[in-house]
């Protein structure tokens, strides 16, 4: 059987789990799916790693584009996502519909709990917004980061601290048991991503790539 080789945003494989039984069945065609922070995805195509499909953020697809790593012309956008705040299951809530309770509730936690910030969309921009607040001093004692959104959210969801808070991609929360999405991060401090798919041009399988970017 044909085993189709994807590399992806920890954003995206929400994306192909709800796609992969309808696919699979339709095409004889397994996947065999790799996600983690986007820079690292990047890192192991580079590297050389057999892949057929790309899931990164637009701007990554762009440039692997224009490197030639990736077929233009089967760049397509799969998704947007927006960054999000995320609590443990039964903690006490807090607003963070400004900027305000952002800081307040960021400042309240004793564990900050985010995706790394070198290499993930969401930990690179979550960085960024706790130097624009003017708590990264102070909260840097508090930061947990991971090597991608999902592995800090089942941090978050097992953390034994008094009061922890979680921040990466919305649809890493949602799939992630004992947390509970709080909402986006508000206005001054958002980010939407858009996640975008193409077949490489080393495919082992570009057909049933093309094929999967096109799968509804």
């Amino acid at each position: 059987m044909t085993a189709l080789r994807v590399l992806g945003g920890g954003a995206t494989q929400g994306w192909v789990e709800q796609r992969r039984a309808t696919f699979e069945a339709a095409t004889g065609c397994t996947i065999e799916g790799t996600f983690g922070a986007v820079g690292a995805m990047k890192a192991k195509l580079l590297a050389g790693e057999a892949v057929d499909v790309m899931l990164l953020s637009r701007a990554l697809i762009d440039e692997l584009a224009h490197a030639g790593q990736v077929v233009a012309s089967s760049v397509a956008d799969i998704a947007r996502v927006e960054t999000a705040v995320a609590f443990r299951q039964g903690d006490l809530l807090s607003s963070i519909k400004d900027k305000d309770g952002l800081r307040a509730a960021l400042l309240a936690a004793d564990e900050i709990h985010f995706p790394d910030p070198a290499q993930a969309t969401a930990g690179i921009h979550f960085a960024k917004v706790l130097r624009e607040l003017g708590i990264w001093h102070d909260v840097d004692a508090h930061l947990r980061t991971a090597p991608n959104g999902a592995t800090a959210m089942r941090a978050l969801a097992a953390s034994t601290a008094r009061r922890p808070i979680g921040c990466t991609q919305a649809t890493e929360i949602v799939s992630t048991p004992g947390i509970v999405l709080i909402g986006p991060l508000p206005p001054g401090c958002e980010l939407v991503t858009t996640y975008t798919a193409a077949v490489t041009t080393r495919a082992q399988h570009p057909q049933e790539a093309a094929r999967l970017i096109a799968f509804t």
